[in-house]
């Protein structure tokens, strides 16, 4: 009887023991926007008790240890998800669930709740992807690029619409930030100021936009960053750049943290380049954001970037060519150019803000924001060169081959600066929010004050074959280019907006329209500028896939540092504002594609009259206003995109553009002359004495953005039996774009840039299986995720040319000479996440 007494109570004290062998299971529930889910039910398969996710998606639950078990997470609006386990005594285990909406409602879903259907021009940016795109610059704007095309992968700038670079407006967390002004060409530029890891929401406009977005020309790009709801991070590291972030939440979730750190180092890119020389380029950057909740009514946001840039470069060598074809000869042109000096650049860029929101209830909301963007810049370079130009032999039998066989022309030149800009911008404004039925009302006033500080001296001289070429005069030596000068700007603009969002709605159809107006004022011209501007969205019922768009309004544009700037240096403070007035119409259309797949197809046409327009050069990515000219402009055009997944969560597109925009410079003229015989006089004539002359006035011409074709593809692919492994391909193409002659009025579109071509390509290999599948005593068990990738640029090593060198031969003919962009290379790259 007592054998059996003990053995029974043996049994039983074993039950109770394996009853306290436990392990503990939390984690994170969210759906494919990484929002979080509230409400799913997480049990354990067999047994019917559980828990629910909380508001924030997160949940925690105790399972028995040392066997396999199966958590089941379910919810009425997703598709229910299944994960195993198998985990020791005591061990806690994190997991991140991402749910999918149910195949019923996924088209729906996708249809209502894409944000960027609801406004015209407006286009949402994943990202996450910015990290998938093989691309020489990353981040958002590499995205970018593929959706308004691009010429330069060198920089991170973008033209949108036939506008140029000073013609975007970029928001960080409602913060305007700025991009450098003295930069000249794209290897020195350093990181872009948005950092894509801690973005939440990225919103892209190409036109169009509300009265609530501010005082420029083509385009918005809004940026919020994430506010954290738990602890995470990520680190990545390749040939060209290095980051880490971290997130998370303290003081019982009412307060977030959000830090990330960069660096980049292009010297690899650069170093492909034609010109042979030492690059040392070096950029990096820290950001920060805390979010302190206090009750349910106030909230506070601080915001604090610091980036510094660094650029020095010593010269040795480049050899360009360049074939030449015409009814008289065919030819190799080659230019050899041998440098000696330096260049070094820098630049600091500090942007510190505060936002304090307040809800008076659930109709009325306040933002009170303050902030301080500061700049400084500085361009010192010495760098002299001398060049012969002539025939390029190419026959590789030769024993001259790759060598100038037939000089046409020799020189030296040489290029000298010392600027500095100091810009300081101290910006306080309030936002307002108020809805009332069908009625949602914004409002804002912004007072900014800048203060700007330039100091140039920068000069150029020439001589070619003996034979100086001045055009100014300083100290008793020739200069062929001299500008000189120094300035303090103090300028104070006060703006605001008022805006109506009203949405009519009947069982046959359902209208929005938004309508607003715009007023700004600076003390620098004193000019008042009002801008009222409206939308409409047009769904029918009965086609619950499709929205018609349209927009029209009033685009000012005040001058800023660059475009009070002429040739020559001279600062022109009584600019007036560049102002346009644009339409867009288009429509959108979202279906489902095969294997029930979510499809977007949009199209957009518009049209801008421009007038007071300031003439502009660019080369490579410095802007040279022409301020001594105004002009009348126009750019038109339609665009097309069709977003979709050809496999599932692969999320890829293709945009289309045709465009047209031309300027007409006001008394923009010049004169023919003819000699006694008739002949029109030019350089090479015997006879130059005048006896007869013609006015010709230009008229339209090409703008320097105008491009007729602009085409660009992102595509995500992977083996169907294996999503570890992802293919991305970047493919952007332009056709050809003018190049002007630098101050000149008769050869305003003397050049013509070739067609810009380019692909790049990625592979990626997930090197971490899922974390639920690794044991306890994996060293890598608490990375979320590990992604290595081999990326190769240009592909194709198509030699793209950004700009044009002008050289003179013997006989005083003038040839251009193109500046190529970088050739084929490869990159790897490691990310990963926790």
């Amino acid at each position: 009887m007592m054998r059996w007494l003990t053995a029974i109570l043996l049994l039983f004290a074993n039950c109770i023991y394996a009853q306290h062998k436990q392990a503990t299971i939390s984690g994170k529930i969210v759906d494919e926007e990484d929002k979080p889910i509230s409400g799913v039910s997480v049990t354990i398969l067999g047994k019917q008790r559980g828990v629910i996710s909380s508001d924030s998606g997160t949940f925690t639950i105790h399972v028995p240890a040392h066997q396999t078990i199966s958590l089941i997470f379910t919810h009425t609006n997703y598709l229910s998800q299944q994960r195993n386990y198998y985990l020791n005594t005591n061990e806690q285990e994190y997991t991140h669930i991402s749910l999918n909406h149910g195949k019923g409602q996924l088209a729906e879903v996708v249809i209502k709740n894409d944000p960027s259907r609801k406004e015209p021009g407006m286009i949402t940016i994943n990202p996450k992807l910015s990290h998938a795109i093989p691309s020489t610059t990353g981040g958002v704007e590499a995205l970018i690029k593929t959706l308004v095309g691009s010429n330069n992968e060198l920089t991170s700038q973008y033209n949108v619409r036939g506008g140029n670079y000073d013609e975007n407006l970029v928001y960080i967390n409602d913060f305007e930030v700025y991009r450098p002004y003295l930069i000249s060409s794209g290897q020195q530029e350093g990181l872009s100021l948005i950092n894509p890891e801690l973005a939440r929401k990225v919103n892209f406009y190409t036109g169009g936009f509300q009265s609530r977005y501010g005082d420029k020309m083509s385009s918005v790009l809004d940026i919020e960053y994430k506010k954290p709801v738990a602890f995470g991070g990520s680190a990545y590291t390749s040939l060209l750049e290095q980051g880490i972030h971290i997130e998370g939440v303290g003081f019982k979730n009412k307060l977030s943290f959000l830090i990330g750190a960069r660096n980049k180092s292009n010297r690899n890119l650069l170093s492909s380049q034609p010109t042979v020389g030492a690059y040392l380029p070096a950029a990096s950057d820290i950001q920060g954001q805390i979010t302190y909740t206090l009750n349910n009514n106030w909230q506070i946001d601080l915001l604090g970037i610091y980036a510094v840039s660094r650029f020095t470069f010593n010269p040795e060598s480049v050899k360009k060519t360049t074939s030449v074809f015409s009814p008289y000869f065919t030819a190799n042109l080659g230019l050899d150019i041998y440098f000696e000096g330096q260049e070094r650049d820098r630049y600091n860029t500090l942007l510190g803000g505060i936002t304090i929101h307040q809800r008076i209830n659930k109709n009325l909301a306040f933002k009170w924001i303050a902030s301080r963007f500061s700049d400084r810049e500085q361009e010192y370079f010495d760098i002299g060169a001398a060049y012969l130009f002539g025939n390029r032999d190419f026959d590789r039998q030769s024993s001259t081959f790759g060598e100038i066989i037939n000089p046409m022309g020799a020189g030296y030149y040489q290029d000298y600066a010392r600027n500095k800009l100091d810009i300081d911008v101290w910006s306080v404004a309030h936002k307002g929010f108020f809805e009332a039925g069908n009625h949602s009302v914004q409002w804002g006033v912004n007072w900014e004050q800048s203060t700007i500080s330039d100091q140039l001296k920068q000069w150029q001289y020439r001589d070619s074959a003996g034979y100086s070429l001045p055009v100014q005069t300083d100290d008793n030596f020739n200069l062929y280019y001299n500008a000189h000068s120094a300035i303090r700007l103090n300028i104070n603009k006060y703006s605001g907006y008022l805006q109506d969002s009203w949405r009519l709605r009947n069982k046959k159809s359902d209208f929005n329209i938004t309508g607003g107006v715009r007023a700004n004022y600076n003390d620098l011209n004193e000019e008042w500028l009002i801008s009222p501007r409206i939308q409409m969205l047009y769904k029918p019922n009965k086609k619950q896939n499709i929205i018609y768009k349209a927009a029209a309004g009033l685009y000012q544009q005040p001058p800023f540092y660059r475009e009070l700037r002429d040739y020559n240096g001279n600062v022109h403070t009584n600019i007036r504002a560049q102002k346009s007035m644009q339409a867009v119409i288009g429509f959108d259309y979202a279906f489902t594609g095969a294997n029930d797949k979510p499809m977007r197809f949009t199209t957009e046409a518009y049209y801008k009259n421009m007038w007071n327009v300031i003439p502009y050069d660019i080369d490579n990515v410095k802007i040279r206003y022409l301020n001594n000219f105004t002009a009348k402009a126009y750019a038109t055009g339609v665009e097309f995109r069709l977003y979709g997944e050809l496999l599932k969560d692969a999320e890829s597109w293709i945009s289309l553009g045709f465009m047209r925009t031309r300027e007409n410079l006001d008394n923009d003229f010049y004169y023919n002359y003819y000699n006694a015989a008739g002949e029109l006089i030019t350089s090479n004539s015997s006879d130059k004495i005048a006896a007869d002359s013609t006015k010709i006035n230009v008229g339209y011409v090409r703008r320097p953005s105008d491009r007729l074709i602009t085409a660009g593809l992102f595509l995500q692919d992977y083996l169907t039996t294996n999503k570890n492994f992802r293919i991305y391909l970047n493919i952007i193409y332009g056709s050809n774009m003018p190049f002007n002659i630098p101050n000149s009025t008769k050869y305003r579109n003397g050049l013509t840039i070739n067609p810009y071509i380019r692909a790049d390509i990625g592979m990626s290999v997930l090197l971490l299986k899922e974390r639920t599948k690794r044991r306890s005593h994996d060293p890598f068990r608490a990375l979320e995720s590990a992604w290595f990738s081999l990326e190769i640029f240009n592909i194709i090593n198509r030699e793209n040319t950004i700009s044009y060198q002008l050289i003179r031969d013997f006989s005083n003919y003038t040839y251009a000479i193109p500046n190529r962009l970088t050739p084929r290379l490869v990159n790897f790259k490691l990310l990963t996440r926790f």
